[in-house]
């Protein structure tokens, strides 16, 4: 279809292609809210539970309904054993997000309700999600490793965050990195029609089934343009070794137009909010983990000197890198985290997509040729 070039917008840059309630990005004051609420009055008083109880259904919980949801949560957290043995059936040395990937499809055929679109249906399937996909890159991480696996914890007073931890590393998490792994897990829950929301929700919008919606968004997080920048940044503050080595790694990236991970952003015009709250969090964990510290005071270093070279700001990825390597997940876990935050977003946009459907499906800007004449094979040079 042809269209006047006045409508293209490349990458569909501020193109409005939805109305939702569930989020509110204002880039040029640095903002961000979940229905409303101020991301930093929600990771300073809301567990990452409530929050997606929020994005489920536009308003806190009360206590008995928090009680009902955590229940409901924390009993649905083991997977099924078909699926346990399906996932030690995979190549080991794949990427986690492919086997999230795979594992979160595979998930559809052991539901009863897969294909079932009602509302109630839907938000049992959306718990399950909730549930199932911190255990899907658990249990792969230890498969991969050679270890036994460690069940979940299905006491609804034992957090998502916490349940993870145990079941990835096989012992209790401290206190502090449970309390800091949750708040990472609010501000990574929901970022309006981020790359793998948009693609989710077109999913949906064809009436396809809640599991390939999220299965389309973790392919879409996967890309290296989206979920997995905050790898990328841990790998630069690595590669920078030490705090003295700093205005060298920055200045040599700069000199040879390399990205610098971590910095910048598409939409904020300002500083990341989700930056600051990290931040806080990363220093927290630094002085509760005197050995990881340095992954802090390099970041904080490295933060200082772009803005002093570049004027650029760091975004939720870079501070995100040290808040997760020094709880103690591996690098190439880092995209899996920001998918077991996400999938409370993007399982309550597809809710609101199957709400007030209608079919995605944009046009594009032809720049071919017009007005080709077949040739004959035997004619043709």
């Amino acid at each position: 279809m042809n269209t006047s070039a006045s409508t293209f917008s490349e990458g569909l840059q501020d193109i409005v292609a939805a109305e939702s309630a569930m989020c509110l990005i204002d880039g040029k004051n640095s903002k961000l809210s979940y229905r409303g609420y101020d991301i930093h009055d929600l990771v300073e008083h809301a567990s990452f539970e409530e929050t997606a109880f929020l994005l489920y259904f536009g308003k806190f919980p009360s206590a008995k309904e928090l009680a009902e949801f955590n229940q409901s949560v924390a009993s649905l957290r083991e997977l099924p054993a078909e699926l346990v043995r399906l996932l030690e059936l995979f190549p080991k040395n794949i990427h986690p997000m492919a086997a999230l990937r795979s594992g979160v499809s595979l998930l559809s055929f052991f539901d009863a309700e897969a294909d079932d679109k009602s509302p109630e249906a839907n938000i049992r399937k959306a718990h399950r999600l909730l549930a199932r996909v911190p255990a899907i890159v658990a249990y792969f991480d230890r498969i991969r490793k050679g270890l036994p696996l460690v069940h979940p914890k299905t006491d609804p007073a034992i957090s998502t965050a916490a349940n993870f931890l145990y079941m990835l590393k096989g012992k209790e998490a401290t206190p502090i990195e449970v309390k800091m792994l949750g708040k990472y897990f609010i501000l990574l829950t929901e970022h309006d029609l981020n790359a793998s929301t948009f693609a989710a929700r077109i999913t949906a919008s064809t009436l396809s089934d809640i599991y390939s919606a999220v299965t389309s968004a973790i392919g879409t997080l996967k890309g290296d343009l989206h979920g997995s920048a905050n790898s990328r940044a841990m790998e630069s503050i690595i590669a920078v070794g030490d705090v003295n080595n700093v205005e060298s790694y920055v200045d040599d990236a700069l000199k040879n137009k390399k990205k610098l991970m971590g910095f910048g952003h598409r939409i904020y015009k300002g500083p990341d909010p989700r930056a600051h709250d990290l931040k806080n969090m990363a220093r927290t964990l630094a002085e509760n983990n005197p050995e990881q510290a340095k992954w802090y005071a390099i970041s904080e270093k490295m933060e200082k000197t772009v803005w002093e070279k570049k004027k650029l700001y760091c975004n939720v990825d870079f501070y995100s890198a040290s808040v997760l390597c020094t709880i103690g997940i591996p690098i190439d876990l880092f995209t899996p985290m920001f998918a077991i935050s996400r999938v409370a977003g993007w399982t309550a946009h597809i809710l609101e997509q199957y709400a007030n459907n209608r079919l995605i499906r944009p046009v594009s800007f032809y720049t071919g040729k017009s007005n080709q004449v077949y040739v004959p094979i035997d004619q043709r040079i």
